[in-house]
């Protein structure tokens, strides 16, 4: 495989995380952050989104601005998080209804890794998704000005989502009866390109209880045949791309399955204020990742390394915002514990995904108008507009709606892919 001259060590990870002798200056608002400059900001950059802007990416630098959790979730850390607790192997929660587990976490607790990372896992949820008519291209990075070689284009009519548990919105709430012990059901299908994995989908259930693996089945119409996945198996690429499952939103497997370390907390660049509905991609050879500005972020570093057997990754760095608990980008190391891919997310923090659209809130909540996944070893990358371009005055992304578009507990079915792909 080759390897970039900026991919680095995990020696080198925990010189950049400790920081250098004298502190590097911030990068002014209004600067483009290219690689004539980049090493003066490295501090900011992390060897992941350096190695990008090496590949041609170009860091347009705004100015901070604070985000907040929506008011329902505020209130729901408000009345329940005094009663949490964490188990003392640091692999669930005891007396989590709703919102964030921990209102305030010490960086000085020996379990401070596991609770940020259970208020990650507790500020994502939503009552129900529907992100809709969303596609990917991937294929092999371009150099110096030329784009990237696009050898599959994805188009997916749906990605949803329904919680049955720390519901804040959408009655019933916090709660909605499981007969199974979901805390969620995940589905994705039908896959309308390319055309030879027309119809193909996968659902997913994550339970309450810790202890539970996902049940997780691809539906492949072309074989006429499901494949159900293990737990490991979500870390794998599937068909010829470089997204996992258990890389949605920065992280998405369970936080019990890993061991987790705080590495301490640093300041970086990261998208929170996209400026452009659908995505607007960068210029060649940067035109794998958006084309939005880039803000200092305080965030905090944790290290999560996988407990199951067969896992694709030796370790996951996650860098998480302070204020929104949501994961900007996180690097992710092979077995040698070498640089091997980097999720990007990309943020808009507003009440509606664009004026005029039909679902929306009174107050900001967070949509995702792209997601990037790197491989810096193969040089190559999947990148998702959050909904495509194809479909003009597309929402996109609808969430806690009930099931008024569709998202009811049926969908999740196997009977229900199968159906769809045929």
């Amino acid at each position: 495989m080759r390897l970039g001259k900026s991919v680095l060590t995990g020696v080198a990870i925990l010189v950049l995380l400790t920081g250098p002798a004298v502190a590097e200056q911030q990068p002014p608002a209004g600067m483009i952050i290219d690689r004539s400059n980049a090493d003066q900001y490295m501090e900011f950059l992390g060897p992941a989104l350096r190695w990008i802007v090496d590949r041609g990416v170009k860091m347009r630098v705004s100015e901070y601005k604070r985000v907040e959790h929506p008011p329902p979730f505020q209130e729901a850390t408000e009345k329940y998080s005094a009663q949490v607790e964490i188990s003392e192997d640091s692999t669930h929660l005891i007396n989590h209804v709703a919102g964030l587990a921990f209102a305030e976490v010490d960086d000085n607790d020996p379990q401070v890794a596991a609770k940020h990372m259970f208020n990650f896992n507790a500020a994502i949820p939503v009552d129900d998704l529907d992100l809709r008519n969303f596609d990917c291209d991937t294929g092999t990075l371009g150099r110096d000005g030329e784009p990237v070689r696009v050898e599959r284009h994805f188009l997916i009519e749906h990605l949803r989502r329904l919680y049955f548990r720390e519901r804040t919105i959408v009655e019933p709430k916090p709660e909605m009866p499981s007969p199974d012990g979901a805390r969620y059901k995940e589905a994705m299908y039908p896959m309308i390109e390319p055309f030879d994995l027309k119809g193909t989908g996968f659902t997913s259930n994550r339970y309450v209880d810790h202890t539970r693996q996902d049940d997780s089945w691809l539906y492949l119409p072309q074989l006429r045949r499901v494949r159900r996945l293990s737990s490991a198996q979500r870390s794998d690429a599937l068909f010829g791309q470089d997204t996992d499952q258990d890389s949605y939103a920065g992280y998405a497997g369970n936080v019990a399955w890993s061991t987790w370390r705080y590495l301490g907390e640093k300041k970086v660049l990261a998208n929170f204020h996209s400026e452009n509905f659908p995505v607007k991609w960068g210029e060649p050879s940067g035109d794998f990742v958006h084309d939005s500005p880039w803000e200092p972020r305080e965030v905090w570093v944790i290290e999560g390394i996988s407990k199951l057997p067969q896992y694709a990754y030796s370790k996951r760095l996650i860098y998480l915002d302070k204020e929104s608990y949501r994961i900007p980008w996180t690097e992710i190391y092979d077995q040698a514990g070498e640089l091997w891919k980097v999720w990007i997310n990309n943020f808009m923090y507003a009440t509606h995904p664009f004026p005029g659209a039909k679902y929306g809130f009174d107050y900001h909540v967070s949509y995702n108008p792209s997601i990037a996944m790197v491989d810096m070893q193969l040089e190559h990358a999947t990148y998702c507009a959050l909904p495509s371009h194809r479909f003009p005055g597309e929402q996109g992304w609808y969430l806690n709606i009930g099931d008024q578009e569709g998202t009811t507990e049926d969908y999740f079915e196997l009977s229900a892919i199968i159906s769809a792909g045929r």
